[in-house]
């Protein structure tokens, strides 16, 4: 089913007014895409656009208020938001900020409004404005309220996340049709996209991957125009939308029979992935998972120096937590993580990421776990 039942959006709601009030928030501001869909349902690619700001108000009780571009009205009447105040954006000479003080000092009243500051948030206001929004009303951080709130998934945004997965599989499944020996990268890139589209994906902001003899320079790079030869190992790492959820997941390819290293360091791949999925239950924390990778990894004194080895995935690509030694967040059932281990082979790396669920009694491949044998092309 896509979108979520109302029930779905007052449970976020209260979650997050019962914290405010432990913390003595008279509202929460929210201005970023995955923030305001998180609580209203409000899905529309027109964030893309950077001109407009958008803005969202929890209050201390009951539905969210909206204070946005008269363009979105039409659209946020549709969510189960009833209050929506507008404005004519863009205005050079008040953006809206006028309207959002006025609105955010009646609901608050005078009490802080927490806004989300950590890492992993932005403030999507214009800096200007920042300021003389700062001037009018008591702004402070959100305590973390919406971010733990959002690293715990309900079911049924697992299940939106899984369709996602499946979705790549079908996808990944069909790369031989579109991959093979003389066909130059870039032109992979982008019938691979056109697969997942086929296969059902709303979009696919996210492709990266790369392909070269013995493992790959990095993993973010646009595509190269250069074909496909012989010895190569292609790697393709799509994060694909579904009714406002990703997947984020990778899979290898060898381009004819790959080398004893390659195989060697791909099996260690996998070996790493393994180790961290048994360790991920609840209780345990996203550092043991790093820990545990990390071990596999650097038993031939290899591995990467990527910062992490894994994050959270949903309304984002990435999200919280970070499979990093200094982050000691504690797993929790309804986390949906992904096991990203690399690993170092001469002067180029490889790479493998699986996501799965963090459920009552271990962890659930979302994604479908590879064989053991380096598929070959």
């Amino acid at each position: 089913m896509r979108g979520f039942n109302l029930a779905q959006y007052e449970f976020r709601t209260l979650k997050a007014q019962q914290l405010m009030q432990q913390h003595e928030l008279g509202a929460l501001l929210l201005t970023t895409e995955t923030n305001v869909r998180y609580f209203t349902g409000f899905l529309t690619r027109f964030w893309e656009s950077p001109t407009r700001p958008w803005y969202l108000i929890i209050p201390q009780s009951g539905k969210p208020i909206a204070v946005i571009p008269s363009i979105g009205e039409a659209l946020m009447s549709k969510t189960w938001v009833e209050d929506i105040r507008t404005w004519p954006s863009p205005d050079l000479t008040d953006d809206g900020i006028n309207l959002l003080s006025e609105t955010l000092n009646e609901v608050a009243k005078k009490n802080r409004i927490g806004i989300p500051s950590g890492a992993e948030t932005h403030v999507r206001i214009p800096r200007n404005d920042l300021i003389k929004l700062s001037q009018n009303v008591n702004l402070s951080h959100d305590f973390e309220i919406v971010k733990n709130l959002r690293m715990i998934k309900s079911k049924e945004e697992i299940v939106k996340i899984e369709k996602a997965c499946m979705i790549a599989k079908e996808a990944f499944g069909r790369v031989p049709e579109i991959a093979s020996e003389n066909i130059q990268l870039d032109e992979v890139f982008r019938r691979f996209q056109v697969l997942c589209l086929e296969a059902g994906a709303d979009w696919v902001p996210y492709l990266a991957g790369g392909a070269d003899t013995e493992g790959y320079d990095d993993v973010i790079s646009p595509a190269k125009e250069a074909p496909l030869k012989r010895g190569d190992l292609l790697m393709l790492d799509t994060g694909l939308v579904w009714d406002g959820y990703f997947c984020d997941y990778d899979r290898n390819w060898s381009i004819g029979a790959p080398s004893s290293g390659v195989k060697k360091a791909y099996s260690q791949l996998l070996d790493a992935s393994d180790a961290a999925f048994e360790l991920a239950k609840p209780g345990a924390m996203a550092s043991d998972l790093f820990h545990a990778m990390n071990t596999v990894l650097t038993k031939n004194a290899s591995g990467t120096d990527a910062g992490r080895l894994g994050h959270g995935v949903g309304m984002s690509l990435t999200e919280w937590p970070s499979l990093i030694p200094d982050d000691h967040t504690v797993l929790e059932t309804g986390m949906v993580l992904s096991l990203e281990p690399g690993i170092a082979l001469s002067d180029k790396i490889i790479v493998h990421e699986e996501n799965i669920e963090i459920t009552e009694t271990g962890a659930r491949y979302l994604s479908p776990k590879v064989n053991k044998e380096l598929p070959v092309i």
